[in-house]
């Protein structure tokens, strides 16, 4: 006898072996044993999550020749019922919509319509995959399926309901079947695997089940493929194999390297999984849902994981976000990218890149933007000035008390005296973290006055987080020498460190440009052809 793969061998047939759908096969069973059955019936569902398999069935239970009514669950003995399992029962036509597309093949199958079964209470017509039919057959059906003879029924199953028209969705009873969970999937798997006698193990088992996403039918595909991969036998390393995935421990490796904006350890991380020789857009896949995981644990603490605890703690919520985003982003864009190596090696780039310091880590080194970060010295004279404000920041960013008698006088007037050019010239000279120093930089000075220093941000941005702040608020304590309180708005911004930086930047390249255009050479080259000087081409050589 031939071998026949698991997913039919082992097809529900009675409804109480059919795996995750009990609504459905409530409302079927209350619908028999009370005798109110529709005239049609829409199945609609994923891929392999029992459609076809619950109509075939519950065309059994209407042909059942157990009893004098249709019956709940079919005896699978008596001739209706072997019959239909078989596919040749007279009575049940089973049609393949998207073979058989038509409006000829759509005629042919309603000329059968007006008479009455031979051998059976119903002639029953499954059509599968029913948005196939063209305009023209959904049209020549509508009329049989509104007002069908009392022997007739229609099952109909879609994987796109949205493709079926609405005239014919409301002449049907929609059942909406659901995606199985996981749990389910695996128990079910490891029943067919105790029947069957095969040899596996716990992983396995859940590994199989996560990759069906959902469906019976797939999981079970991809359990008759480990079958054979594992020569007999289900293992986990095998399966991994398989599958393409990897141990979850490498991915918190990773992860925990890139929250710790270590980038030596991330890349080192990195290196180890690509030596495995796996899928790289598994991985990337597996660090979305590492990510995925510790946000829930922030927000229901409901992980029994150790290490996802720890990063979940670890880890700033919305840097948890942002870098859920940029994996998202990078897996959107992955098949675009020529080198699938390369593409998983920038995501992890990015999520160094724009890694923030949180309350719970601090980097080993700290991070300047090259851009934001240019020293600007304060004058001598507000330096010695603010020595003589009391100090109330941290001991490791608290300036050396001078004595008085440097200072010659007694209160500091610096604070009063900043402006909004004073200020961006200090915001250049702070000690911050590149994304503290980007954030910050967009928001532009209002006042200062009392130590409360007032901030403006555009709407369009959001309120920094608490470590950001925290990080901000120290590194100016220690600049004007005081504990400094922080007031943010919002509204329109115009001279902020950023726009000012962007402003010079291009008042540098117009003085660049003009310089050129004042170059014989270059102006008779330009005449001649008809030329323009590209701005993105004009680089500063250092002397």
């Amino acid at each position: 006898m031939s071998y026949q793969v698991l997913a039919r061998k082992y097809r529900p047939s009675t409804f109480s072996e059919v795996v995750g759908q009990e609504h459905i096969l409530k409302a079927l069973e209350n619908s028999i044993q009370h005798n109110k059955l529709h005239q049609a019936y829409m199945f609609s569902g994923t891929r392999g999550v029992g459609k076809t398999t619950i109509a075939r069935v519950f065309a059994k239970c209407l042909n059942c020749q157990k009893g004098d009514m249709p019956q709940v669950e079919p005896c699978n003995e008596c001739t209706a019922c072997l019959e239909i399992k078989a596919g040749r029962h007279i009575e049940f036509l089973e049609v393949d919509a998207a073979s058989r597309t038509g409006v000829d093949d759509m005629r042919e199958l309603l000329e059968s319509v007006q008479y009455k079964p031979a051998n059976a209470r119903y002639k029953i017509y499954l059509i599968d995959e029913v948005h196939m039919l063209s305009k023209s057959s959904f049209n020549a059906l509508l009329k049989t399926l509104e007002e069908p003879p009392p022997h007739v029924m229609f099952l109909m199953a879609t994987t796109e309901v949205e493709k079926v028209p609405k005239t014919v969705l409301s002449r049907c009873l929609q059942l909406n079947l659901k995606i199985i969970p996981e749990k389910k999937i695996q128990d079910h798997i490891q029943s067919l695997l105790d029947l069957e006698n095969i040899k596996y193990d716990e992983e396995s088992l859940a590994l199989i089940a996560s990759s069906a996403q959902g469906s019976i039918r797939d999981g079970l595909t991809l359990l008759d493929q480990a079958i054979a991969h594992g020569n007999g036998a289900l293992e986990a390393n095998q399966v991994k194999a398989l599958l393409g995935t990897i141990d979850q421990s490498y991915i918190i490796e990773l992860v925990k390297n890139v929250a710790a904006s270590n980038g030596d350890g991330a890349y080192l991380a990195l290196h180890k999984i690509t030596e495995l020789n796996v899928e790289y857009e598994q991985v990337l896949k597996i660090v979305i849902s590492v990510f995925h995981k510790i946000s829930l644990h922030q927000q229901l603490q409901d992980s029994e994981d150790a290490s996802i605890v720890q990063l979940a703690e670890s880890i700033d919520p919305q840097v948890t976000q942002l870098h859920y985003e940029i994996a998202l982003n990078a897996l959107s864009k992955f098949h675009v990218h020529p080198h699938p190596k390369q593409a998983l090696e920038l995501c992890i780039l990015r999520m160094l890149a724009f890694q923030p310091i949180s309350e719970g880590v601090a980097p080993k080194t700290e991070k300047k933007n090259p851009k934001l970060a240019v020293k600007s010295p304060v004058p001598k004279e507000n330096v010695a000035e603010a020595a003589e404000i009391p100090t109330a920041v941290p001991e490791e960013t608290q300036p050396a008390e001078k004595p008085k008698e440097e200072s010659g006088t007694e209160e500091s007037t610096m604070p009063s005296e900043l402006d909004m050019q004073s200020w961006n010239s200090i915001f250049n000279s702070l000690n911050l973290s590149m994304f503290v120093s980007q954030v910050f930089s967009e928001f532009e000075f209002v006042s200062f006055a009392d130590s409360t220093l007032t901030l403006k941000k555009s709407d369009e941005l959001i309120n920094p987080t608490e470590g950001l702040k925290t990080e901000f608020l120290e590194a100016i304590s220690a600049q004007l020498g005081q504990k400094i309180s922080l007031i943010i708005k919002s509204g329109e911004v115009i001279t902020s460190p950023a726009a000012v930086e962007v402003e010079n930047a291009q008042n540098q390249l117009n003085q660049d440009k003009d310089t050129l255009l004042e170059n014989a050479a270059v102006k008779d080259i330009l005449d001649s052809f008809g030329g323009k000087i590209i701005d993105e081409s004009i680089k500063k050589v250092s002397p």
